[in-house]
Parts: structure tokens; C-alpha cells; sequence
């Protein structure tokens, strides 16, 4: 059983999150990043809502221009993540990559290095999400391998390097260029 985490137990890294309607929370800026401080859960999932894209939109770090949601895994600290992401745009579609910068723990250390997709064992092409449809992003460890749904698809099963696994490490969500209403969600306690 998976149950919403209230805005107070969140810690915004970058961007805005605000209240929304229920237990619902809001994205309008072109970056959201947060984490649940001391979660290491193997499952975690995010309920949202597409809006549409923000007013501004906001190139990445490497100059690539994506609008994508996703969930954090092993978010030791900004240099050393494992993310999940939906991708609406360019190419629609689930991606795992992980940032393994060691030694380096802020983003004016290690900037956009560090970066590798993962490639799966198994892959299901998915569209991407579909404006004003609620839709659920869902992850699952299981010691290395990682299991990410889109829906009701498994759309991406695959085992994890050791590299991008790290120990008591929480985990948040992030997103880039939409508007979103949403609820992470983390096995109740």
C-alpha cells in the first residue's frame, strides 16, 4: 500500500512546489527537483497530472531541451542519483540514467557529468502521458534489478550497475518543463 507524502515531509531542492486541491501538490515552474529526507524505500511511485508545458521553458544543463516527470532513486545528492523519468518530448518514452560524480556532492561541483542510461533487459515503448489524464509513474528495487511502470505497463525492466545503487540514499521526484499536479507516493509507515 502506497500513501501520499504530505509537502511538509518534502524537501524542494530546486523550484517550487506548492498546495493544490486534496493532497494533490503543484508544479508551474520549468524545474522541480525534491527528495523525502531519510526515505530509502525500494518502491515508490508518482500520481500526476499533466497541465501542459510551463510558460518558460528551461534548456538542461547540456543544452537539450526536454519536457519529462520522473522519480529519484538513490538520491544521495545532486552529483549521485538514479532517476526514472517519463519523457514527453523529445522522444516519448521511459528512461532510466543515473549521475555518478564520486567525491562530489553539489551541482556547481559536478555541473552535467556523470550522466549514463541504462539500457534494459526489457522495454515496452510507451506514448507520453496525455494531458489532464491522471497517470502513475511506478519504480521497484528488488535487490538490482529495477522494474518502472507507466500506467499499467511495465515499461522498463533492467539490472542496476553497483555503481548507481547507494546505501540509505532518499528518494524524490523531478521534473523539467511541464505543468503538473501530482502525489509522490512511499509504502505506508
Amino acid at each position: 500500500m502506497l500513501t501520499p507524502v504530505p509537502l511538509s515531509r518534502l524537501q524542494v531542492t530546486e523550484g517550487t512546489l506548492e498546495p493544490g486541491p486534496g493532497e494533490q501538490l503543484l508544479v508551474d515552474g520549468p524545474r522541480l527537483r525534491a527528495v523525502i529526507p531519510g526515505s530509502t524505500t525500494s518502491r515508490v511511485a508518482l500520481r500526476f497530472t499533466l497541465l501542459g508545458p510551463t510558460q518558460r521553458q528551461v534548456a538542461l544543463a547540456s543544452g537539450a531541451q526536454r519536457q519529462q516527470v520522473g522519480l529519484k532513486l538513490f538520491a544521495a545528492d545532486a552529483c549521485n542519483v538514479l532517476y526514472a523519468m517519463w519523457r514527453l518530448t523529445p522522444r516519448p518514452g521511459i528512461v532510466v540514467n543515473f549521475k555518478r560524480n564520486p567525491g562530489q556532492h553539489t551541482s556547481r561541483e559536478c555541473g552535467n557529468r556523470g550522466y549514463v542510461i541504462l539500457r534494459p533487459e526489457q522495454q515496452v515503448r510507451v506514448d507520453a502521458p496525455a494531458p489532464g489524464v491522471p497517470h502513475l509513474l511506478r519504480a521497484e528495487v528488488d535487490g538490482r534489478t529495477l522494474r518502472v511502470w507507466a500506467d499499467d505497463t511495465l515499461a522498463w525492466r533492467g539490472v542496476l550497475p553497483e555503481e548507481a545503487l547507494a546505501a540509505e540514499a532518499p528518494v524524490g521526484l523531478r521534473s523539467d518543463n511541464v505543468r503538473l499536479r501530482l502525489q509522490l507516493l512511499e509504502p505506508s509507515r
